[in-house]
């Protein structure tokens, strides 16, 4: 395996959630397209949600669409982004960008690994983590 992207169908708010992601991690949307610039037939409360996005931010990748109809979109945990950092304080900063309409789930902590660690669940529902390898001291 090369690359593991990490796709998100949204409930109609796909854009939005891609520019908040793009702001809290310091990335670029490099694509959007709409149902209605799509080669496809679509139904008119479609044309204007999110066919793809794809958002870069150094080496991660975020891709992303609003659902077809018919396909309803199930909130769940069945996802977590893990978020690696060369230092605490931008581990902290990001953190509390991804906080903003969230809830922490895990306090920052050490660990048994020598890692600082900690959890939230976004304004959107999804799951991050967030690892700092410390230093050996």
């Amino acid at each position: 395996m090369k690359q593991l992207n990490v796709y998100f169908t949204f409930d109609g708010n796909a854009e939005k959630a891609m520019n908040f992601y793009a702001a809290c991690l310091g990335g670029v949307i490099e694509f959007i397209q709409y149902f209605k610039d799509a080669p496809m037939e679509s139904e008119a409360s479609q044309k204007d949600k999110v066919m793809h996005a794809t958002l870069r931010a150094g080496d991660i990748v975020l891709m992303a669409s609003d659902q077809m109809p018919g396909a309803p979109v199930v909130s769940g945990n069945q996802i977590s982004l893990s978020l690696s950092f060369d230092n605490e304080a931008d581990q902290t900063d990001t953190f509390n960008k991804l906080l903003e309409g969230g809830a922490v789930t895990m306090e920052f902590q050490d660990t048994f690994w020598g890692a600082r660690f900690g959890m939230l669940t976004d304004q959107f529902g999804v799951n991050w983590m967030f690892n700092f390898d410390k230093p050996a001291s």
